[in-house]
């Protein structure tokens, strides 16, 4: 059976891995010489640079004020008024400065177009081919038309322009008025002179503009007073000509009418109570008759006379009563058709009265109208024609916002380029572009260089750490073991023997499986060498060759269509003749063979588990060297067989991936594997990578 290995941890991945600052530092140490390299690299660039490539460049700056304060020669609104000196006006007048418009008028001045460091169609080289352009274009084409010329023209102008803004910077001094114009020139004498003369072009810049502006509203305003005088003269016209047509009265006579109107509606009332009253009375006349009760009629009456002829009643002269009753009766008849005529008269004087007030308010509302848009329109009119008299008087006495407080001067120094400065930037940057590159080749390190890392990633042990054999050949290895017993690899090969003997004291494995991932990470020799090292402790060793598709121990020993382990699984063979005694190996060797059946077929046959049960008994240690695991599944059948297994791994070589997967693949199976061999180590690599400090004190203490 196969002896049990430790429990494997969890295989980590790179986003598992918290970033441990020794383990840091301990990286950018092993890769120190690049980082080195690096630096001396960024350091030589920076000084070829600084020394052999940049043009010094000077700066010079001119500092110009803002006139917050206006004196003014008359004290009137101006059209245009100074700048409030607000944070918005500063940023403002920086914009300004800083203008497509105002560099323009700098280059037209200092003619920049002819210079070359603006204008690159100027400089040697440029020059050069562009001419040289120019002159075929011509050749071929012929001149060109003016239209284009005018277009080359103002092209040019634009790319001068800009590199003049390019080397202009505006810049205002904080909690102050002050604006600093900075130029940066390869001529000294240059950059003081455009820093002047840009801060000159602003100050006149600001003038032209106000006199602009004022010359503007002048004129605007002139039109606008013309207007407003025949808008005057029409309202005027419009309240004279209503006048003339209407018979208006004051608004004084007005409150009389109301007044009056007020009256007639009193007398009104008054005429309507008294209209009640006295139908009042002749129906109460009418009732006292109706009741034929004279004492009741003298009583309603309330006539002195009716009450003495009353009293002459009782002496029977009834007629007169009658006849004084009737009068009574007629005069209040009367009184109610006077109350009547009144009423309606007083009705159509308030009718005429309301219709009088109407039509004279109405008038009396439009001629106020009239009167006030003439009025208003008098008011517009006088205050457009003082503004244009302001404005008229302010054409001569304009002033700029700002003035130069100081003049460039012409700087001695260059102050570009800053020689420590770059050269520092230029180390250090060296230094950070190198940790970079070995923080990254170690974040994307997908193979294995150290046993460490390697256990740390599988949870397997490693049992040994075999560099690679300087053999050209592989028909070399064994004797290159053999003439240098105490290389660095053939003590490796004895740490493996000696860790894989010990890695089970109870139950030592007898049976030993040695495997890999893929092809080429160095398993077969490491079998061969593992079966060498055995032999020489004087034990009987059989190595059998498990990979039948490949077939590599001919490339090893001297061997042709020599019988193997089908024959003697078949039986057509016994194991005494299959089996090839090497002397170079001192131990026994059996072959595989071709064959057209499955070779898993063949390892999961009962036949082969009694064949390895019979060989227990004949060998001390039976090493079997199979096929990748990741490639066929010989080894997972196989494993369930031996003692031990071995999974080997090549240094830097094999991916992590691939190693999962194939530890995944036993696992599987329910197989455990007894260790992992980190194989084919380089020296040379490890020392590059930044591992000689172990590794190479390791391998220096043997004889090569």
């Amino acid at each position: 059976m196969m002896a049990p290995a430790r429990d494997n941890q969890p295989v980590q991945t790179s986003a598992d891995r918290e970033i441990d600052p020794g383990t840091l530092l301990r990286t950018l140490w092993r890769g120190k010489l690049w980082i080195a390299l690096c630096a001396f690299v960024a350091l030589l660039t920076g000084g070829y640079y600084t020394f052999g490539v940049a043009v010094p460049s000077y700066t010079s700056s001119a500092i110009v004020m803002l006139e917050s304060r206006k004196e003014q020669v008359v004290d009137l609104e101006s059209v245009m008024t100074g700048l409030s000196g607000d944070q918005a006006s500063i940023n403002t007048e920086i914009e300004v400065i800083r203008s497509r418009g105002l560099a323009e008028k700098l280059v037209r001045k200092l003619d920049l177009t002819n210079d070359p460091e603006f204008n690159p169609a100027l400089r040697e080289n440029a020059g050069f081919f562009l001419g040289a352009a120019i002159g075929w274009a011509r050749s071929v084409l012929g001149a060109a038309p003016a239209d284009e010329a005018l277009q080359s023209e103002r092209k040019r102008l634009d790319i001068v322009v800009d590199n003049v803004l390019q080397a202009i910077s505006v810049s205002n001094v904080r909690q102050s008025y002050v604006f600093r114009i900075i130029v940066i020139s390869e001529d000294p004498e240059k950059s003081a002179l455009i820093a002047n003369t840009l801060a000159e072009l602003y100050i006149r810049d600001q003038i032209e503009v106000k006199f602009a502006a004022t010359e503007q509203a002048t004129q605007w305003l002139g039109e606008r007073v013309g207007q407003l005088q025949v808008e005057l003269e029409e309202a005027a016209a419009s309240v004279k000509k209503f006048n003339s047509g209407t018979n208006l009265i004051s608004p004084e006579a007005l409150v009389g009418l109301n007044r009056q109107l007020k009256e007639t509606r009193d007398r009104l009332r008054e005429a309507q109570n008294a209209s009640s009253l006295s139908k009042a009375r002749v129906d109460e006349l009418e009732g006292a008759r109706s009741s034929g009760d004279f004492q009741v009629m003298a009583d309603v009456a309330n006539d002195t006379t009716l009450t003495r002829i009353l009293r002459l009643i009782e002496g029977g002269n009834s007629a007169a009563f009658e006849a004084r009753l009737d009068q009574i009766v007629d005069r209040a008849e009367l009184d109610v058709t006077r109350a009547t005529s009144q009423i309606t008269a007083l009705q159509a004087s308030i009718t005429t009265q309301e219709a009088q007030i109407e039509t004279q308010s109405a008038d009396l509302v439009t001629l106020q109208q009239l009167e006030r848009e003439a009025e208003a329109s008098r008011l517009i009119y006088e205050y457009f024609l003082n503004r244009l008299k302001e404005t008229s008087i302010q054409q001569g006495i304009q002033q700029a916002d700002s003035r130069i407080l100081s003049e460039a001067v012409v700087p001695q120094n260059p102050s570009a380029p800053r020689k420590s400065l770059i050269m520092m930037m230029s180390l250090i940057l060296g230094l950070f572009v190198g940790a970079a590159l070995v923080l990254f080749r170690e974040l994307t390190l997908s193979s294995f260089r150290t046993a460490e890392d390697l256990e740390a990633r599988t949870g397997y042990t490693v049992l040994g750490q075999i560099p690679a054999i300087p053999a050209r050949k592989r028909k070399n290895v064994l004797k290159y073991l053999s003439d240098k017993p105490t290389s660095a690899a053939a003590e490796a090969v004895r740490n493996l023997r000696t860790s894989m003997l010990l890695s089970d004291l109870d139950n030592p494995p007898q049976i030993i499986m040695s495997t890999s991932s893929i092809p080429g990470e160095g398993k077969t020799t490491q079998s061969i060498a593992l079966t060498q090292n055995l032999s020489g402790l004087g034990k009987k060793v059989l190595l059998i060759e498990g990979d039948m598709r490949r077939r590599s121990f001919a490339e090893y020993f001297d061997i042709k269509d020599h019988k193997g382990l089908i024959s003697v699984l078949s039986g057509s063979t016994p194991f005494d003749e299959a089996v090839i005694q090497q002397p170079t190996l001192k131990a026994d060797l059996l072959v595989a063979e071709k064959t057209s059946t499955n070779a898993a077929d063949v390892f999961s046959s009962d036949r082969f588990g009694s064949f390895l049960k019979d060989l227990r008994e004949v060998y001390d240690y039976i090493i079997i060297d199979t096929p990748p695991v990741l490639a066929v599944p010989d080894a997972r059948v196989v494993g369930k067989s031996v003692d031990a297994i071995l999974y080997t791994v090549k240094w830097d070589s094999t991916s992590q991936r691939q190693v999962r997967e194939g530890l995944r693949a036993f696992e599987s199976v329910n197989l455990r594997i007894t260790g992992l061999v980190l194989g084919q180590i380089s020296a040379k690599g490890m020392k590059r990578y930044g591992y000689g400090d172990s590794y190479g004190a390791y391998s220096s203490y043997y004889d090569n």
